[in-house]
């Protein structure tokens, strides 16, 4: 992440802090003033013909007077064009259409503004002759006059596309389409880049009448490949790109000509021509002919790439590339990105891994240069870079291993970084290649912690980050211990960017880590609680995801009167220190939710006023939403962020203090307010209450039970699979609340059981919530039997799929047992898919021995049942075991595993008292020691 340090660095701290304070609030309040004028000016109804005189007739004033009074004008269009007289707007149409061919580029781009935000207004069904009149200028013989209107049609297309290829207005395209594809060859280069620009907004969505012409618009593409104005360039990139994603078709025959063509561009003098070219191996690699249209390329395209890769002149002047120290100056409040809080969303753990899984989170490559710019050459090269690297693998590891090896140990700083960043790049899609090469190269990349350049020790911070995965799986001493502690400087590094790069990769550090970190625990908090004295407004933000993480990631291990002592001195002097209405509350309130479940009982002495705020927050949030819903002119709406992050840390709270919290509960009126947060119009505002309610009915039930009655078809309601995260929350809720309920959640069962039923064979489902569905619905017939059992059938196979790669815990405990009392009730529902009942329980590693009696009797009793000759059919229909399959269900592992509890052999370290089918009939369908 980049910084862009306040210019009045000469100053010392407190004077820049009292002049930038002051200079903000002088600029507001005369912006304040001039748009209180303006609206009285609004109240004149020739106010708005004095803009448009002004823009199209006072040829006396100077071009940026003009230009500004039709900016204004474009905003008064904006806020109040429905209040306009009919003769002024009428008065302002023909006045844009006369002067669309001003001399001036400036007016005639200022005109197209304006004319596109009245047709955006619905205008271009009233303005009947626009569109007509705008396609009659193309022609005329006049530059300015066709380069106005083309400049006003290219903001037309962009705007209202989707309109424009409607009936209401009867297809205008059709003759708008061939019309512009004439201009592809017009002599004037900006002529031809607006004709380009104009087509291009229709690409995407694939609009019949570009659909129509394609051939001849990709041959006039073809026609402008090597044109000689960067603009046109890019456009066809632009173009060619877009096609790519939806007529690749067309574009196939001539492939190799495009690629070789791209990987001229790519590497064009204009960035911008180049930065579009680099888009189209983005968007190649999502592409099923990738590897092998791009296969014989590889070695021409790598070196491209990486070149791409290097910070540009400019890119170290705009990120002050030079300056080393930086730790002083106080951060310009306009470079810290707006920060949105991720609502709690409830998921369960996994054999394979130790946290909790998220289908959401966001893997993709991010290195730490934003503040150039949102997106450049250096970061879609990157990209490109990273998602060939996960398609082609190994197989990108030959062409670019020679590269690196020159880069990484280059003497030019610039290239040594470009070459840790191409590293970093290539670690997800290319990390079994790269594991024989990294015993050495981790230790340089820690050397390189140390480098004298700023920006080499942010981008091997994120580097070293990529590969966390890989260190964590060595011996601790090996390359954990050392690199933690080279971060760990480093997030007291003098630079500011360093930092942030240092805070983001112990992060991830933290996340692969998990207890290996808890030997080294006073060590890294007392290097992340010095960061709270010497960190910045933005890097504290930072600093407060690192705690959190680390609070996620070594659970309750932090719960020691040293750590604690250390830890939330600081975090509650920040917490005493926002106002409520302090977005910086949001990173905050989120470490806290973290901490306060990992301290558990640790967190109690400072429990009651940050449960008490967070309360209030919840209800001022509340109020302001009401007063604002009641008189929306006089209130303004509130940011409800506020309110979700009061819910999950509110939700954290209950989850590590359990039953300590039920006085605090009783003392407040959370329940009451909570009901109000579960009808909220926002997905993320209920999505955060389901989970304060699932987390309060675990720890004081007797506080929510009297409420349940108006709980119960507020949770029905939300069984929407559209909205997964608010979904999930709320069937896990529900699975909660069924076992404190037990048999008298019987009431509730037809208000969610068809519901949930749907979710679990709707395909296509995420992880998450497809587990906790499964959850429910067991728990459901767990506690209620009769209710659930007879619909066993509609749901037992995508049932047992969904449990079989969960942790043991209480929750599969629960929904295991009610599963097997169903089979109990309903032993007929089970029959067709018993083999998928038999992999689910043997997903189990050490279940309790009453559940493990319950597995025994029913697998028993199915023997029984059937006969053995009707089992003998039922294996056979197996399909054979297939290598390289092990994710079908009916093959591979999931036989032997079924097959294991048949005939009682030992699986996974554990043993079934008697072999259910004998080992004979076992050997005959698998072959003698194939399984188990």
């Amino acid at each position: 992440m980049s910084e862009n340090p306040d210019r009045r660095s000469l100053f010392n701290r407190k004077s820049a802090l009292t002049r930038l304070s002051q200079d903000s609030s002088s600029r507001a309040r005369w912006s304040r003033s001039v748009q209180q004028r303006l609206e009285q000016l609004n109240q004149y109804p020739d106010f708005n013909n004095y803009l448009i005189f002004v823009l199209t007739k006072l040829k006396s004033e100077d071009e940026p007077t003009r230009s500004l009074s039709g900016l204004i004008l474009k905003n008064n269009v904006k806020a109040h064009y429905q209040n306009f007289p009919n003769g002024v707007s009428d008065f302002i149409k023909s006045e844009c259409l006369q002067n669309i061919g001003d001399s001036s580029p400036l007016i005639r781009a200022t005109v197209g503004i304006l004319i596109t935000t009245i047709a955006s207004k619905g205008e271009l069904q009233n303005w009947l002759e626009l569109l007509p009149k705008l396609c009659l200028l193309l022609d005329s013989e006049d530059y300015n006059t066709c380069e106005g209107a083309f400049g006003a049609l290219q903001k037309i297309c962009e705007d209202s596309a989707e309109i424009l290829d409607s009936d209401l207005l009867d297809r205008p395209l059709n003759i708008m389409i061939p019309k512009f594809l004439q201009f592809f060859k017009h002599n004037s280069p900006k002529i031809r880049s607006h004709a380009i620009a104009c087509v291009n907004q229709f690409i995407i969505s694939r609009t019949q009448a570009l659909m129509l012409h394609i051939d001849p618009f990709i041959e006039n593409l073809f026609a402008l490949a090597t044109d000689e104005e960067p603009e046109v360039r890019k456009n066809v990139c632009r173009a060619l790109v877009m096609l790519l994603e939806v007529r690749l078709d067309r574009l196939l025959p001539h492939m190799l000509n495009i690629i070789e063509y791209m990987l001229l561009r790519t590497q064009d003098q204009d960035e911008n021509v180049a930065l579009e070219a680099c888009e189209f191996w983005l968007t190649l690699a999502e592409q099923p002919v990738c590897k092998e249209v791009l296969c014989g390329h590889l070695s021409q395209l790598t070196p491209v790439l990486v070149n791409g890769m290097k910070y540009s002149e400019i890119d170290i002047i705009l990120l002050k590339g030079d300056t080393e120290e930086d730790e002083a100056i106080p951060d310009n409040e306009q470079d810290i990105r707006p920060r949105f809080h991720r609502s709690r969303t409830v998921a369960q753990q996994h054999e394979e891994d130790g946290i909790e899984d998220d289908d959401d989170e966001d893997d993709e490559l991010d290195e730490d240069d934003d503040t150039i710019s949102d997106w450049n050459l250096r970061k879609c090269s990157a990209a490109a870079l990273d998602v060939l690297a996960n398609v082609f693998r190994e197989d990108l590891l030959q062409p670019i291993l020679p590269l690196l090896k020159e880069l990484l140990f280059h003497p030019e700083w610039v290239v040594k970084e470009s070459g840790i960043l191409v590293l970093g790049a290539i670690a997800e899609g290319c990390m079994q290649g790269m594991i024989p090469y990294l015993p050495e190269l981790i230790p340089h990349l820690v050397q390189c912690l140390s480098d004298k350049k700023a920006l080499v020790r942010s981008i091997t911070c994120w580097t070293l980050s990529r590969y966390a995965h890989w260190v964590v799986s060595q011996p601790p001493d090996t390359y954990l211990k050392p690199l933690m502690t080279e971060l760990l400087k480093r997030i007291l590094d003098s630079n500011k960017r360093v930092q942030e790069a240092a805070c983001s990769a112990f992060a991830t550090l933290e996340e692969e880590a998990c207890t290996e970190l808890v030997p080294y625990l006073a060590f890294i908090l007392d290097t992340l609680v010095f960061a709270f004295s010497k960190y910045q407004h933005k890097n504290l933000l930072i600093l407060y995801d690192a705690i959190g993480t680390l609070a996620d990631s070594v659970g309750h291990h932090l719960n020691k009167p040293e750590y604690i002592q250390m830890l939330m001195p600081p975090l509650i002097a920040k917490w005493n220190q926002l106002k409520d209405e302090d977005k910086d509350l949001f990173p905050l309130l989120e470490c806290l939710s973290s901490v306060a479940t990992a301290l558990q009982s640790g967190f109690l002495p400072y429990c009651e006023p940050v449960y008490q705020r967070c309360v209030n927050l919840v209800q001022k949030t509340l109020a302001q939403a009401m007063l604002y819903q009641s008189q929306p002119d006089q209130y303004e709406a509130p940011d409800k962020d506020f309110m979700i992050v009061a819910l999950d840390l509110l939700s954290g709270l209950a989850e590590g203090l359990g039953g300590t919290i039920e006085e605090l509960v009783a003392r407040s009126n959370i329940l009451t307010l909570m009901y109000q947060c579960m009808q909220d119009k926002m997905p993320e505002v209920r999505q955060s209450s389901f989970a304060l309610l699932g987390d309060l009915t675990k720890a004081c039930f007797q506080h929510v039970k009297p409420c349940i009655a108006d709980f119960m078809p507020i949770l029905g309601t939300n069984l929407n699979p559209e909205l997964i995260s608010v979904c999930n929350n709320a069937t896990w809720a529900i699975g909660e609340i069924s076992i404190q309920m037990g048999s008298d959640m019987q009431p509730y069962i037809a208000m969610v059981l068809h519901q949930l039923v749907e979710i679990i064979n709707r395909p296509n489902t995420p992880k998450t919530l497809l587990e906790n569905t499964a959850i429910t619905i067991g728990r459901l017939g767990y506690v209620c039997p009769q209710e659930v059992a007879p619909m066993l059938q509609q749901f037992i196979r995508p049932w047992c799929t969904s449990l079989r790669n969960i942790r043991d815990n209480e929750e599969k405990d629960s929904a295991f047992r009610g599963i097997c009392t169903m089979i109990s009730v309903n032993p007929g529902g089970v029959v067709q898919d018993f083999i998928f009942f038999c992999d689910a329980v043997a997903s189990w590693v050490n279940p309790k021995d009453d559940l493990r009696d319950m597995f025994y009797k029913i697998l028993h009793g199915f023997k029984n049942q059937v006969g053995e000759g009707q089992l003998e059919t039922l294996l056979r229909s197996v399909p054979p075991a297939t290598e390289g399959t092990p994710g079908n269900l009916l093959r591979g592992v999931t036989v032997s595993t079924a097959a294991c509890l048949i005939t009682g052999v030992t699986h996974y370290g554990r043993q079934y008292r008697e072999p259910l089918l004998p080992r004979e009939h076992f050997t005959l369908y698998w072959g003698e020691g194939s399984a188990c």
